[in-house]
């Protein structure tokens, strides 16, 4: 039988808690909803909503809470409880305490795009080679990482952590929360820029990883970028024993030699340390086919089989809202959905829109603001227009105030309609479509786009693409 994830005792010496009864968890979560019985519920204050208002509901269906306040009529004694003086503060230091009992080889990821597909790409890569623990969807900030940690099995082999920011200083406190012994940043890019004066500045807080490098630490950093010399530099200041880079130029250690790109998925061909290795990744697009390399790079680093983790790759399907795709059927043939709609950046759009350049019938793009780029996002969208007609693109769809200016720019022949918000574009849009168009809906989480993917899955049963 395997041992429990916590037990009262270690939540309570963990976090410096009141501990009622002697009991063990296997599960720790934030989500009342979802909660199972067997699970220590995190009762966190928010904007929106405070968790400490759910807590008898969850000890009501036999669970367990960590919380500072107790409701009313709750005997502090008799249920099943961890008081702390601060839900959030303790939350952290329990992910402190995962990560001092771990035994596993711990990865941390951070980037402009990339992060979270690569970070299940990678945990995919790992699992066939031992016990793989990840952070679920896009946990990586101030909560979701600690949260993450928590969560590690005791026997984990291997444990991939992503570490997102809006802020100088907050990866280097969650990257010393991680104690990764490797650091991988995907790529530099201009997410963010309200937030920073210039890539260069992203840069340097994209560094930050590498301050929480364990000693004999290794970097992974992107060769192609004009980035590599100051990520190269911030990483061995930091310690690092090794640089690994990925691209497809002639310095890059973990190197593209081909790739044969597909509507379904890539056939790649790279080196690693003179090794040739091929394989397939089963998410179309060459971003992911650099990322691949990444990939495997770091498996080999983490003491992996990099050719058993490549293999794996064939299975790796994009997470949902970073390029998942499904098939609708409709009269006069099926309608490809490529759904981009989680998050948006001038690089990741344009790889999304690259997508579109060799598929079947239609080309037909659906794209929502590009958010928090600041004073430079009017041009960044209006920019776009060169890339949708280079490429071919038929028919672009454009929600937001940003997007306006990609509407005036494009041809009229390219130009579809514009409307302010997802809602007002959905039905537009539905009653453009035909049989065999492929259509690519994306923007940043902000723009909504999700609620047109929604509303055309909803049209009638689907599945993702490859599922049986």
């Amino acid at each position: 039988m395997s041992a429990p994830l916590w037990t009262s005792s270690e939540i309570a010496a963990a976090t410096g808690g009141r501990a009622s009864g002697s009991w063990s968890v296997s599960g720790v979560s934030i989500d009342s909803r979802t909660a199972l019985p067997g699970e220590l519920f995190v009762a966190l204050e928010g904007p929106n909503h405070d968790g400490h208002d759910f807590v008898a509901q969850v000890l009501d269906k036999g669970g367990t809470a960590l919380a500072h306040r107790l409701p009313e009529g709750i005997d502090a004694a008799r249920a099943r409880l961890v008081v702390v003086d601060d839900t959030l503060v303790a939350l952290t230091a329990l992910g402190r305490a995962a990560r001092a009992r771990s035994h596993a080889r711990i990865a941390a990821i951070t980037g402009s795009v990339g992060k979270t597909g690569t970070k299940e790409a990678l945990r995919l890569a790992l699992s066939g080679q031992g016990l793989a623990h990840a952070s679920a969807a896009s946990h990586n900030n101030h909560w979701g990482v600690p949260l993450s940690l928590a969560r590690e099995p005791r026997d984990a082999t291997y444990a991939v952590y992503e570490l997102g920011m809006n802020a100088p200083g907050e990866i280097e406190q969650l990257a010393r929360l991680v104690r990764p012994h490797l650091a991988l940043i995907t790529a530099i890019a201009p997410a963010h820029l309200g937030f920073f004066p210039s890539l260069e500045a992203i840069a340097e807080t994209k560094g930050e990883i590498f301050c929480g490098l364990e000693p004999g630490g290794i970097a992974v950093l992107p060769a192609d970028s004009p980035h590599l010399p100051r990520l190269r530099e911030l990483a061995e200041a930091a310690g690092a024993a090794r640089v690994i880079g990925f691209g497809e130029g002639e310095g890059a250690d973990a190197r593209l030699l081909d790739a044969g790109l597909g509507p379904e998925g890539s056939d790649v061909v790279m080196s690693l340390e003179g090794r040739r290795l091929t394989y397939r990744i089963g998410a179309p697009g060459r971003h992911w086919v650099v990322n691949s390399l990444a990939i495997v790079a770091s498996a080999l680093a983490l003491g992996a089989d990099p050719a058993l983790a490549a293999a794996a790759l064939a299975g790796f399907e994009a997470p949902k809202g970073r390029g998942r795709r499904h098939r609708i059927e409709r009269g006069g043939g099926p309608i490809t959905l490529i759904d981009e709609s989680y998050n948006a950046n001038p690089v990741s759009m344009r790889a999304a829109l690259a997508l579109l350049e060799d598929a079947p019938g239609r080309r037909i793009a659906a794209l929502g603001d590009m958010l928090e780029l600041g004073e430079r996002g009017p041009e960044l969208h209006a920019e776009l227009a060169e890339v949708v007609e280079r490429l071919g693109i038929d028919r672009v769809y454009t929600v937001g105030p940003l997007m306006r200016r990609l509407h005036d720019a494009l041809s009229p022949e390219r130009r579809g309609e514009w409307r302010e918000n997802a809602t007002q574009l959905s039905p537009i849009l539905d009653r453009a479509l035909q049989g065999g168009d492929t259509l690519l809906v994306k923007g940043s989480l902000g723009s909504r786009m999700g609620a047109i993917v929604d509303a055309l899955l909803a049209e009638r049963p689907v599945a993702a693409m490859g599922e049986n």
